[in-house]
This record gives structure tokens, sequence and C-alpha cells, in this order.
């Protein structure tokens, strides 16, 4: 069960995040014939688009979704953006920018429905966020109400996401912190409930696949469980990670919608880490509902 502090769930009337019937806070859409950046992990030979996507929302009744930038697409977000701008309403983004992007340049992707700065930092050096470069970055973030997006194992979290918390900026963690095969014994996890725990963090209940080999087994109820009973559904969100890249055979789009009625039993904190927590953090309401 989750902490008595989780918000009431909303009446039938409509309006705020009443309208949303379901965010989907995790996903991607690219083309194969993109151009990759160089240091790209992975290189998709295939489409992920967005008339797809949305099909997919609809099929499972899912009214909001959060497109989120590849990695192997670097800082080039202009065709996620074009879909933005497509689908005002439904659509919110998260961008990968060069620390150095003036306010500007940032607030116009703001403008077009960015709502949060991504740090993917798998396989890449960690950076040092006390450089000048990053504190104005960050300080950026925070004026646009923005979140910073981290994608790291969870032995780094700490290292990194303490310095976005010491900025007076919010966090979001992709993907239950990418914990090891243990969360009891993981301190990085331990490090993230912490954190949720006490505000300004969220949690991406998502891609289960990239941490344990069964994303529905004990291992993976067990680390959205100690989620829910330290911080609560207001500090947890849903992710599919469409279109699965690297895990494409193994799973799809109504297995990730289905998972989380497995990790998360209670319909009630269900329908807050889908409705409530993610209208809220990002922007969603009865004048963005399609």
């Amino acid at each position: 069960m989750f902490p008595s502090h989780h918000p009431p769930e909303p009446s039938a009337s409509r309006g705020g995040s009443r309208d949303v019937r379901a965010v989907d806070s995790h996903a991607h859409v690219f083309l194969g014939s993109l151009p990759f950046t160089p240091r790209a992990r992975h290189a998709p030979d295939y489409d992920a688009t967005p008339g797809e996507y949305l099909g997919l929302l609809d099929a499972h009744d899912v009214s909001h979704g959060v497109l989120v930038q590849p990695s192997f697409l670097g800082t080039d977000n202009g065709y996620m953006l074009g879909v933005l701008r497509a689908h005002p309403g439904r659509l919110r983004g998260v961008a990968v920018v060069d620390p150095g992007t003036p306010f500007d340049q940032l607030q116009a992707l703001a403008d077009a429905g960015i709502r949060g700065l991504r740090l993917n930092l798998v396989g890449l050096p960690m950076p040092d966020l006390s450089r000048p470069v990053w504190q104005t970055l960050l300080q950026h973030v925070r004026a646009l109400d923005w979140h910073v997006e981290l994608h790291r194992p969870s032995q780094d979290l700490p290292a990194v996401g303490q310095p976005v918390l010491d900025a007076g900026c919010k966090l979001v963690v992709d993907h239950f912190g990418r914990p090891g095969e243990n969360t009891a014994a993981d301190s990085g996890f331990g490090w993230l409930v912490r954190a949720a725990a006490h505000g300004r963090t969220w949690v991406k209940l998502s891609a289960a696949y990239r941490n344990w080999r069964d994303p529905l087994g004990p291992k993976a109820c067990r680390a959205a469980g100690s989620l829910l009973d330290t911080c609560g559904p207001q500090r947890l969100l849903w992710g599919s990670d469409w279109p699965h890249t690297q895990h494409r055979e193994h799973t799809g789009y109504a297995h990730t919608r289905a998972a989380l009625n497995d990790w998360i039993p209670d319909a009630d904190a269900r329908r807050c880490i889908l409705v409530d927590t993610p209208a809220a953090l990002f922007g969603f309401s009865k004048e963005t509902t399609p």
C-alpha cells in the first residue's frame, strides 16, 4: 500500500488533469534515414513514426505522450520538434542540448513543447556539473520550470543527480534508475528512493527489460514496490519506452502498458501515476486535451 499523502482521486467532472486519461511519459520517434551522431551506441535501421505512435496511444486509451530525444540523434532535436508542433495538444518533449545553449534558444524549445532536458550518460564520461557552463544551463532549466532527465546506471545517480537537485532543479530518473540485480543492496537505488521521497525527484517506471531478464518478475515488482511505498505515486511516472530499441523482438506496447498493472496492483495508485503526476509535471490540462 502507498503512503496516505497521495492526492485524492479526481472526481468524474472534467477539468485540469481529469481530462487526461493516461500519459505515456517516455517514447521516441525517428526515421532510420536521419543523420545519427557519430558516437551512437545504437543505429536503428527502421522508422518509428509519429503516426504509428499515436495509433498505439489510441489503441490503448492513452490520451497524451512525452517524446524523449533518442541518444543516437544527439543534439539535433529537429525531427522531434516538428512532431511536437504538429500535435501541440497531445505531446510534450524532452530535448538534448549542448550545455552552452543560450537561454533564447531554450525558450524557443519551450515554446515548441519541450519540458525537460535529457542527460543520457550511458557509456559516456561523467560531466562535471560544477563547471560554470553547466551551472548556467541548470539556472536556465530552473527559470523555464523544466526538469533534468537522467539516464545513467544506478551507482552514478548520486554523483550526477545531487548537483541537479542542489541547483534547485527538478530531477526525473529513467528506467527505474537502472539498478543492479539486487536493489536492496544497491546504494545508488537507495539514494534514488530517498531523493524521490523528499521531493523534486521523479522516477519513470519504464523499460524494466533493460534492467532485468524478466520485466514482470519479482525483481521489477520489488523495485516498483519500494519506490511506491517510500515516495508514493505522486513521484512516479509510467513510460512505454516505445519503440523499445534493441528489445523490439521481446516486447511491445501492449506488454509495457500491462506491466504497470503487475508492478502497481492498486488502481488508485496507477491512476495517479498515469494521470495526475504526469499531467502536473508536463503541463497537460483541459486546454491541451486532444
